[in-house]
């Protein structure tokens, strides 16, 4: 079967050309400026080959179903999530029965989430629904004062707990999840990862991997340690328990935003070297702000992006006033030529936010065709924004200080996984002592294993044999 085409409503673009100036990374979501000055879409199957990750594919969508059940979310089937790397392990891991958790995060950086901040909570709150697994979410509030030439300690630490409550407002399961904050937990089991990742981060590396120079703060340079090291098991004894020898071997499965992966390639790297499992990623695009294609939205810009705390009169002003269009100049011209729904921001986020299929593409349809203006598509898209965070601001209002304090305790968390497992093929040991066809299908290395250990028995038995003859001689 081939390979899963991106999406035109995903935006993942395949005529941008090869020398292209966009910019992704941890701190810059730009897409390529053309020489008419046109931010164009950002090309994210050029990200795949430049990141080294794998396209997610209908082979891979298939095998999610096959393995939990479940209908792939509407992200995945849009090419919203686009990329893993190692999604294949964690389907194997969860068809066997075999633990795996989640972790995500966010860099708490101001009073108030905006729905693109809510696109991987989403998916990863469907994720633990699906997988029933313990989820981690990690407060990098250390990260954002380190980053940041403006903010204090004091500063980010007081958008902690607001940000724990939008987080928390998505749907989390308190008893499958823990949430903390770097600036109040990192120490004890934690830390020791943290160090045994710097360890084995050199400074080329870490200049190599994110663009730092001499004059960046220390800091910035040993980050990568503490987002990493939230990736191993054995930081959470709490949850998995103190033999390392075992929790060392539990993977975990990330899912973020692109601009995330260069940390977890690190990472990767270092786990491979620690004879740690090595963190899967499922990689999300980028929802983009008001201003169109090639934009990230930004907290700290209120007219890029629809914030989780804005009231239904705001979102509308917002999408009527600032939210790029792909019609047409007149209605005249929309009738005759149609618009394009793969520019038009009122439609990227019916993409992201409108789960019927069906529906979605008839409004596509309808508006490249001239049968939908602007001002009707933009309609749907208040609508549709206006429910969505109503609905969330009314969850945020029962979120209490006491319910953000038992998603940050340090408590066991309760959780089943795969209830149906497969079974795994016994051991090549048990197979041979109840084979009575011989070696059969083993390979060469197991024959060898199987004629050695019977010449040890072998060997055993004669020793024993000749002992009770010396004894019954003498």
């Amino acid at each position: 079967m081939a390979d899963l085409q991106p999406t035109a409503v995903a935006a993942l673009a395949t005529d941008a050309p090869t020398a292209t100036s966009q910019k992704i990374d941890p701190w810059n979501v730009a897409g390529e400026v053309g020489v008419d000055g046109i931010v164009k879409a950002i090309d994210y199957l050029k990200l795949v080959e430049e990141f080294g990750t794998k396209k997610i594919t209908k082979e891979d969508l298939e095998r999610f179903e096959k393995v939990t059940g479940h209908r792939p979310h509407r992200f995945m089937r849009r090419g919203i999530v686009f990329s893993h790397r190692d999604l294949n392990l964690i389907l194997d891991r969860h068809e066997r029965g075999e633990p795996f958790f989640l972790y995500t995060g966010r860099g708490p950086s101001s009073d108030s989430m905006h729905i693109g901040h809510t696109v991987p909570f989403e998916f990863t709150k469907w994720l633990q629904d699906v997988f029933d697994v313990p989820l981690i979410i990690m407060l990098t509030d250390d990260e954002k004062y380190l980053f940041s030439e403006k903010r204090t300690i004091e500063e980010v630490q007081s958008y902690t707990v607001s940000n724990a409550k939008d987080i928390i407002a998505v749907g989390f399961d308190p008893k499958k999840t823990f949430i903390f904050s770097d600036l109040d937990f990192v120490g004890g089991a934690f830390y020791r990862n943290v160090v045994r990742m710097s360890k084995h981060m050199t400074l080329n590396v870490v200049r190599a991997v994110f663009g730092f120079d001499d004059s960046q703060n220390v800091g910035k340079f040993h980050f990568a340690a503490v987002q990493g090291a939230t990736s191993f098991a054995s930081s959470f004894p709490h949850i998995f328990g103190k033999d390392e020898s075992k929790t060392n071997l539990i993977p975990s499965l990330i899912p973020c935003a692109i601009d995330q992966d260069p940390y977890f390639r690190v990472t990767r790297d270092v786990a491979s070297r620690l004879h740690f499992s090595k963190p899967s990623l499922i990689h999300a695009r980028f929802l983009d702000a008001l201003q169109g294609p090639g934009s990230k939205m930004s907290a700290s810009d209120d007219k890029s992006a629809i914030f989780m705390k804005d009231t239904p009169n705001q979102v509308k002003n917002k999408i009527n006033r600032f939210a790029f269009s792909g019609g047409q100049e007149t209605e005249e011209l929309q009738r005759e030529k149609g618009g394009d729904p793969d520019v038009d921001v009122a439609f990227q986020y019916l993409v992201f936010f409108l789960e019927d299929d069906d529906e979605l593409e008839r409004i596509r349809i309808a508006y490249r065709k001239g049968e939908m203006l602007t001002g009707e598509l933009k309609k749907i898209c208040i609508g549709l924004l206006q429910e969505y965070c109503t609905g969330f601001q009314q969850r945020r209002a029962a979120v209490t200080d006491a319910t953000v304090e038992n998603f940050f305790s340090q408590k066991a968390l309760e959780y089943k996984g795969n209830p149906n497992p497969i079974k795994v093929a016994k051991e090549v040991d048990d197979a041979a002592a109840t084979s009575t066809g011989g070696a059969g299908g083993l390979t060469k290395n197991q024959q060898k294993k199987l004629e050695k250990e019977k010449a040890v028995a072998a060997k055993k038995a004669a020793a024993a044999e000749a002992k009770k003859a010396a004894k019954s001689g003498s």
